[in-house]
């Protein structure tokens, strides 16, 4: 998926927000080169086959979104044997690579041994890499998304050299620590360093919300692979102009956000039936945008009840809420490509109990 020697651009996880619909909205404009699924949480017993067709239901259709954009599967958990059982299972289901949580800074999440609370432990990262990388065969790259560290941003040199030791093929840094949550400041040099200390590549993440951001942190980082989250979502336009930048796409024409239009371009690829954790969903994305991105208009869609009033909300008569045409249009997709996700929710990252 990830190649030292040419550019990249990933689509970041987002709690309830890059759910398999959104990976498709995001696919359809050739900016990223993959995106991360939105965490699996594993917790004392391995990943269901089900339950990962479930929530990356990509995999149904050799791993790619219906717009043709690759997906990696992401693990979250603190127990190796778990975590490898659980990646053996998602790599015979199909996934192409698989990358292993150690930033997510949720309470909930670090008080039950995942996500950040393992930048504590940095042997047990190693060894969560090694299980993991052992379990999986050879042709199937693991990753690692870190952050600076728990509470201390110097952290993320052990912690970093600790994944690439348990055979992480490359590392994604959130240039921020666990306790800074999403405040500022982010410490691009630090991932600059990092790089410099790895022979595997980084992956700078955190905070590129402009191009103008992403011109600063690659110059302060040296990087060339990155990791868009709340930018990208926040502003559709942002990813094809860093893609640009990249090289990987030619300069894209500027316009204004058509938001009712974004909105109905994430409708057109939910799953019949699923309008109530869409419409949840819609909100938690358009949430994000007004407070990182353009969006003015949230106060008058935030208590919509349905997609009705939803559309309403933005101005929009409800029209058809699904085109038949939209996977027809997508690039050497079949009709049943474009159903994979039928069997999909729209739901929050799953915990296995």
């Amino acid at each position: 998926m990830l190649r030292p020697d040419a550019p990249a651009l990933v689509l970041a996880p987002m709690e309830g927000v890059t759910d398999a619909p959104m990976r498709a909205v995001q696919g359809a404009g050739g900016a990223f080169t993959f995106a991360v699924s939105e965490f699996l949480r594993v917790a004392q017993v391995p990943l269901p086959r089900g339950v990962l067709l479930r929530h990356v239901p990509e995999l149904r259709a050799g791993g790619r979104t219906p717009t043709g954009l690759p997906v990696q599967v992401q693990l979250l958990g603190g127990d190796p044997g778990l975590l490898a059982e659980s990646a053996g299972v998602a790599a015979a289901a199909g996934a192409a690579a698989i990358d292993l949580n150690f930033g997510c800074p949720a309470p909930t999440v670090n008080r039950h041994d995942g996500g950040a609370t393992l930048l504590r432990y940095p042997r047990r990262i190693r060894d969560i890499v090694a299980a993991v990388r052992a379990a999986v065969p050879a042709g199937v790259p693991v990753s690692a998304k870190l952050r600076l560290g728990w509470d201390r941003v110097d952290a993320i040199f052990e912690n970093a050299e600790m994944a690439a030791a348990g055979g992480a093929a490359w590392v994604t840094v959130h240039a921020r620590t666990r306790t800074q949550g999403y405040a500022p400041p982010v410490y691009w040099p630090l991932v600059g360093r990092v790089r410099e200390q790895l022979n595997v590549p980084v992956v700078a993440n955190g905070d590129i919300r402009t191009v103008a951001d992403f011109r600063r942190c690659r110059d302060e980082t040296g990087c060339r692979h990155f990791m868009l989250g709340r930018g990208a979502v926040a502003d559709p336009r942002l990813a094809a102009g860093v893609a640009a930048e990249l090289g990987l796409i030619a300069p894209p024409r500027v316009a204004a956000i058509d938001w009712p239009a974004e909105v109905r371009r994430l409708l057109a690829w939910t799953p019949a039936g699923a309008d109530a954790g869409a419409v949840k969903r819609v909100k938690q994305w358009l949430r994000m945008a007004a407070a990182h991105g353009t969006f003015a208009r949230f106060d008058a869609v935030k208590r919509a009840a349905g997609v009705a009033e939803l559309l309403a909300a933005l101005g929009e008569p409800a029209g058809p809420q699904r085109s038949p045409s939209a996977a027809r249009s997508v690039n050497d997709f079949t009709p049943s490509a474009g159903h994979a996700f039928n069997d999909s929710t729209a739901n929050s990252p799953v915990t296995v109990r």
